[in-house]
C-alpha cells in the first residue's frame, strides 16, 4: 500500500472514528463546510481545483455571477490541460438563458443539461487526482449567495480508488451525464424561447397589484449603516458643534444620507454646493424624494438659472464664488449648508465662500478624503468626523452593486510582458486589441447588453482604441479632459440610452460622473494610485435595474506599481509586505463581492510587492500627515493600528522607536539618551506582542511606585489565562534583565538591567521609574507602547508558547521556547537544545547555478507531512541525529516548525506547530554538494495540526 493510502486511511478514522487516535491530514478529512467569516464553501471549490486532474460539478443552479468569478480558474486550468464537465438541469426554470450562452464560452468545460420533468436537484462537486477522489457534496448550488453568503451544509470527503462511496456517486453522475443532452446553441435558441413565456406568463400575474403600490408612491428610507451615520450626526449637533464631515465611499447614497439629516433638521433655508452642474442637477431630484413639497421651493444657482429665493439653493462652486453674487446673499441666510465632493474645499473658491457664509450647521461630504495638496480637510470641519463608509464596508452591508473583479495578464509580446516603456504602437497594436476583446468576451457582464467603461493610459491612445473597438464593431467613443462639459453629457446620454457599447477615457471619469447603468469596467493601464484605481472601479457599483454585479477585467502587466492593486482592493494601508502577501494568498471576499488574480498575474504582484519600497520615507510622511490632519493631534503608535493605518511594527522596523519616527517628521519632543535606550528595547523587543508578560509587568510596575509582589503579578496572569509556568516567568526575567541577549545588544539597550526580582518582588529600575516620573514626553512615549504591544498581544494566544499561523524570527523562537539566550545567529537550519528543537524551512530555496552549495529538498508530502534533510555530512548514528531522533521518540525533545516560501518574504516563518519524527522513515541518504556526494539523514516529519490546506497550497505551488 502507499503512504497516500496510509494517510487518507488515517484521515478517514480520524474523521469518522477518533480524532485523538489518529492523525488528521487537512487535505484528506472529512470537513464540514460553510460560509463565514473567515471560510468560504468557494474557497474550498478553488482550493480543490487548483490540485485535480479533471473535475465534474453536478448542480441545479448556476448564476452568471458565480460563473464570472469561477472563469479565472477555469482559464488557468485549461493552460494546464485540464478539463472539466458540468451537468445542470433547467429545473423550475431558475438558470437563464445567458448562463447557458457563458458557459458555452468555457473552451476546457462540458456541458449537459437535464431538463425540467428530471427534477433534478443535486449539488455536488467532484475532483479527480492522481491515486484519490475528492468529493464536495450538501446544499450549495454554483450561486454566489450559496458559495459567499448563505449559511449552507456542505461536506468534503476523499475517497481512495477503490472506495465504495466514490463508485456510487461516480455512478449515479454518469447515469445522469449520459440520459442528458449536450449543451449547443439551438438548445438554448429553443429554451430561450421557453424561459421568456415562462417569465412573461409570471409577470402578468403579479404585475397589477405591484404597479399599482409602484406608481403611486415611493418610500425612500434610510439604510442601516445611513441610520447610524444620522445618529452620529444629531449627536454632534446635541454637543454643541456646528460642523461635520461624512465620508461615504462612492455610491453608498451620501446625497439621500445628506437629504436624509437635512429633512431631521428642517431648515429655514438650505445651501447645496457642488463642483459640477450635473451632479446638481440629480441631487435637486434625490432630495425632492426625501423632502417631498412643492417642486417651486427646489432652485438651480448655476449657468443661466439663478433661483436666488428658494427654500432648498443648489448651487454650482464656479457660480455661487463670484464675488458679485456670492455678496448679494446675506451671510447669515443659510442656516445649513452642505459641501459634496468636499475634499474639493482647499480651492480658493470654496474658501471664499466657506468664509462667507455663517450657517447653523455645515456638513461636508466625501468619498475621498486623502490629502492631495497642502488642504486639511477635517481641520475646515473641526475634526468632527461623524461617520466612515469605505469600500469594503458598504460591500459587507449590500449598499453597493457586487463587484467580480478579475486580473489578467496583458498582452505578451514575443515572451516579453509589457513594460512601463511601452510606445503607443504596442498599447493600441491589433493583437493586443483582439487579446483584449478576447478577454472581455470570456469574462462578459451582467444584463442584456454591455455598458462599458475602459480605462487608458493616454489621450492619444483612448482614440487609437475607441477607433479600433469601432472597427470590431463595438460603438465605442472615445471621452478626455479636451471634450468640453457638453459632450461629455450627450456622450453619457448616448451611453445610458444604450446606443453605445463603450466609453474610452484617460481620466475624467475618476470621480464626480454617476453612471449606474455601467456594468463592465476594463483597466488597460498602470496602476499609479490606489485611490484613483478605487475611484474608476467605482464607477460600475452603482446599482441598477437589471445589473446584478459589475465585472472589473484588470490586464496587468509587469509594473512596479502592481502592488498597489490589492492595497486598493483590500483598503488595506498597513504598509507591510507580510499583511499585504497574506491579503493577495487568501480569497478576499467583500458581502458577495470577490477578488480573482490568474495564477501569472497574481505571481507578478507577487514580484511587485517583494521589490517595492512600501515603507519609503515619503509615504510614511504621507500617512502621518494623514492621520494627524484626521485626529487633529500628533497621533501616538498605538493610533496607527487603530485608525486603520501603517502597521505599527513597520514604523519601528524602519526608526526603531516612536520618539525618533515623530523627531523625524518635525514634531519636537525631548527625550534623553537613556530614555531613548529604554524606548528602544520596548519598541523592539516587546511591542510585537508575541508575549505580553513583560509588557504587563512593566506596566504595572509603573503604575505601583516600580515594586510589586510576584504572587500578585502571577495571579494578574492567572485571571487572564496567560501562560505563567516558572520556564516563561525566568524566561520573561532574563529578558527583562538583558540577560537574554548579546553584549552588543545590551549595551544599545543601556547595558542595564529594567527590572530585577528581589525576594518574591518585582522591581523596576530606579532611574526608568524616575524618568517616567519627571519627564511628560517620555511617559507618554513609553506608555503609549506598552499599549500598542498589548494591543498587539491580543492578537496572540497567550496561554501557549507560539501561536499557530502567527510568523516569527529565529531570534523570536529563542525567547518564546524560554532559551537561556539569543542563539539565533548560530541555530541555521535547526538547533537542539533546553529539550526544544526549532526547525526552520525557506521552502523555495535560490538555485545557485555554480552548484557550491548543498540544495536541501526539504517538502511536503501533504499538509500534515514535511519531508526533512539534516545538515551534512550527518549519519544515522551521528550525536546530533540521535538526540533529535530519540529524544523526540521518548519525549524529551519537542519540535517546533517554522516555514517562509521564499527569502523574499525576509526573515520571518510561518508557525506550523509541533512536528513529531516518524521513525520509520529515518534513512541515511547522499546528497551532491560542491561536486561530491555527502551523507545526509532523511526523515519525514508529522505535523500535530496540518497546515492550513490554503497556506499549503501557496508553499508548495
Amino acid at each position: 500500500m502507499t503512504d497516500l493510502y496510509h494517510q487518507m486511511k488515517n484521515a478517514v478514522l480520524a474523521g469518522f472514528m477518533d480524532k485523538d487516535k489518529y492523525i488528521l491530514e487537512d487535505e484528506y478529512a472529512p470537513k464540514l463546510l460553510f460560509n463565514s467569516a473567515d471560510d468560504y464553501v468557494k474557497t474550498h471549490i478553488d482550493e480543490e481545483l487548483s490540485t485535480c486532474q479533471s473535475f465534474t460539478f453536478a448542480v441545479a443552479f448556476v448564476t452568471e455571477g458565480m460563473l464570472t468569478d469561477l472563469k479565472v480558474k477555469f482559464a488557468d486550468l485549461a493552460l494546464k490541460g485540464i478539463r472539466g464537465r458540468i451537468i445542470t438541469s433547467t429545473y423550475l426554470s431558475f438558470n437563464h438563458p445567458k448562463v447557458f450562452r457563458e458557459l458555452l464560452k468555457i473552451p476546457n468545460i462540458e456541458v449537459k443539461i437535464l431538463d425540467q420533468k428530471s427534477s433534478f436537484h443535486a449539488k455536488g462537486y467532484i475532483f479527480n487526482k492522481d491515486e484519490y477522489q475528492s468529493i464536495i457534496i450538501g446544499s450549495s448550488n454554483l450561486t454566489e449567495q450559496a458559495m459567499l453568503k448563505n449559511y449552507e451544509w456542505n461536506i468534503r470527503l476523499t475517497s481512495y480508488q477503490n472506495a465504495d462511496l466514490t463508485e456510487q456517486v461516480i455512478t449515479e453522475v454518469e447515469k445522469q451525464w449520459a440520459s442528458a443532452s449536450y449543451l449547443t446553441n439551438d438548445w438554448i435558441d429553443r429554451y430561450e424561447l421557453l424561459y421568456k413565456e415562462i417569465q412573461y406568463r409570471d409577470t402578468i400575474e403579479t404585475s397589477d397589484s405591484i404597479a399599482e403600490t409602484e406608481a403611486t408612491y415611493e418610500v425612500i428610507k434610510p439604510n442601516k449603516m445611513q441610520i447610524e451615520a444620522l445618529n452620529s450626526l444629531k449627536e454632534i449637533r446635541i454637543n454643541g458643534k456646528n460642523k461635520a464631515l461624512i465620508v461615504s465611499a462612492t455610491g453608498t447614497g451620501k446625497t439621500y444620507l445628506g437629504a436624509f439629516d437635512v429633512k431631521a433638521y428642517n431648515p429655514d433655508r438650505f445651501l447645496f454646493i457642488v463642483h459640477s452642474e450635473t451632479i446638481l442637477k440629480k441631487a435637486i431630484e434625490s432630495f425632492h424624494k426625501v423632502l417631498g413639497g412643492p417642486r417651486e421651493q427646489y432652485g438651480l444657482f448655476s449657468g443661466n438659472i439663478k433661483d436666488k429665493n428658494a427654500r432648498f439653493l443648489f448651487a454650482t462652486i464656479q457660480t455661487i464664488s463670484k464675488e458679485e453674487r456670492l455678496n448679494s446673499f446675506d451671510p447669515e441666510e443659510f442656516d445649513y449648508i452642505l459641501i459634496d465632493e468636499a475634499h474639493k474645499s482647499g480651492a480658493n473658491s470654496y474658501r471664499r465662500v466657506i468664509g462667507y457664509f455663517k450657517p447653523d450647521f455645515l456638513l461636508g461630504m466625501t468619498a475621498t478624503p486623502e490629502r492631495t495638496d497642502d488642504f486639511n480637510i477635517y481641520e475646515l470641519f473641526d475634526y468632527n468626523l461623524a461617520f466612515e463608509i469605505r469600500l469594503q464596508d458598504a460591500l459587507e452591508e449590500d449598499m453597493l452593486c457586487p463587484f467580480h473583479y478579475i486580473g489578467v495578464t496583458d498582452y505578451e509580446w514575443k515572451d516579453n510582458i509589457e513594460t512601463d516603456n511601452n510606445i503607443l504602437q504596442r498599447l493600441v497594436s491589433q493583437e493586443r486589441m483582439d487579446y483584449v476583446e478576447e478577454q472581455i468576451n470570456y469574462y462578459g457582464y451582467s444584463g442584456e447588453s454591455v455598458h462599458g467603461l475602459i480605462f487608458c493610459s493616454m489621450k492619444d491612445e483612448a482614440y487609437e482604441i475607441a477607433q479600433i473597438m469601432t472597427d470590431k464593431g463595438y460603438r465605442t467613443v472615445a471621452l478626455t479632459g479636451e471634450d468640453s462639459i457638453e459632450r461629455r453629457e450627450q456622450i453619457i446620454a448616448e451611453f445610458e440610452a444604450g446606443e453605445l457599447d463603450y466609453i474610452v477615457t484617460v481620466d475624467i471619469f475618476n470621480e464626480g460622473i454617476d453612471i449606474p447603468c455601467v456594468n463592465q469596467v476594463v483597466m488597460l493601464r498602470n496602476t499609479q494610485s490606489s485611490i484613483v484605481f478605487v475611484q474608476q472601479l467605482g464607477r460600475g457599483l452603482r446599482k441598477f435595474e437589471g445589473k446584478e454585479y459589475v465585472t472589473v477585467i484588470d490586464f496587468i502587466g509587469n509594473y512596479k506599481n502592481n502592488y498597489l492593486i490589492p492595497i486598493a482592493l483590500t483598503g488595506d494601508n498597513s504598509r507591510s509586505k507580510d499583511i499585504l502577501r497574506g491579503r493577495l494568498r487568501t480569497s478576499q471576499i467583500m458581502g458577495i463581492s470577490t477578488i480573482n488574480f490568474s495564477e501569472i498575474a497574481k505571481e507578478r504582484i507577487y514580484e511587485s510587492i517583494n521589490q517595492s519600497t512600501l515603507d519609503s520615507l515619503v509615504q510614511l510622511r504621507e500617512d502621518y500627515r494623514d492621520l494627524k490632519d484626521r485626529l487633529g493631534r500628533v497621533p501616538g503608535l498605538s493610533d496607527f493600528s487603530l485608525m486603520g493605518s501603517v502597521d505599527s511594527l513597520v514604523l519601528l522596523n524602519k526608526f526603531e522607536n516612536h520618539f525618533k519616527f515623530l523627531t523625524k517628521m518635525g514634531e519636537k519632543y525631548h527625550v534623553k539618551s537613556g530614555e531613548n535606550a529604554i524606548l528602544s528595547f520596548v519598541s523592539q523587543e516587546l511591542v510585537n506582542g508575541y508575549r505580553i508578560h513583560e509588557l504587563l509587568l512593566i506596566q504595572m510596575l509603573l503604575k505601583n511606585e516600580g515594586e510589586l509582589e510576584k504572587p500578585t503579578f502571577i495571579q494578574t496572569l492567572e485571571e487572564q489565562n496567560i501562560r505563567h509556568d516558572d520556564a516563561t516567568l525566568k524566561s520573561m526575567l532574563e529578558i527583562l534583565s538583558l540577560e537574554f541577549y548579546t553584549a552588543a545588544v545590551s549595551k544599545k539597550y543601556n547595558d542595564q538591567a529594567i527590572v530585577i526580582e528581589e525576594n518574591e518582588k518585582y522591581i523596576l529600575n530606579d532611574d526608568i521609574y524616575r524618568s517616567y516620573q519627571e519627564s511628560a514626553d517620555f511617559s507618554w512615549f513609553v506608555d503609549d507602547a506598552i499599549n500598542t504591544g498589548i494591543q498587539k498581544a491580543s492578537e496572540y494566544n497567550q496561554f501557549e508558547m507560539l501561536t499557530i499561523g502567527k510568523k516569527y524570527t529565529r531570534k523570536d523562537a529563542c525567547r518564546l521556547l524560554n532559551w537561556e539566550s539569543d542563539e539565533s545567529s548560530t541555530m541555521y537550519g535547526y538547533k537542539n537544545k533546553y529539550g526544544t528543537c526549532p526547525l526552520f524551512i525557506t521552502y523555495n530555496k535560490k538555485q545557485d547555478n555554480k552548484e557550491t552549495v548543498a540544495m536541501y529538498e526539504d517538502e511536503f508530502l501533504n499538509s500534515g507531512i514535511m519531508h526533512m534533510f539534516t545538515r551534512h555530512p550527518r549519519k544515522l548514528d551521528s550525536p546530533e541525529v540521535v538526540k533529535i531522533v530519540e529524544g523526540n521518540r521518548l519525549g524529551e525533545v519537542i519540535m517546533p516548525l517554522f516555514v517562509k516560501k521564499s527569502d523574499d518574504e525576509g526573515s520571518q516563518y510561518y508557525y506550523l506547530g509541533m512536528v513529531n519524527v516518524d521513525q520509520q522513515s529515518v534513512k541515511q541518504e547522499k546528497m551532491l554538494v560542491k561536486e561530491e556526494l555527502k551523507d545526509v539523514v532523511t526523515m519525514n516529519l508529522i505535523l500535530e495540526n496540518p497546515v492550513k490546506y490554503s497556506l499549503y497550497l501557496d508553499f508548495v505551488k
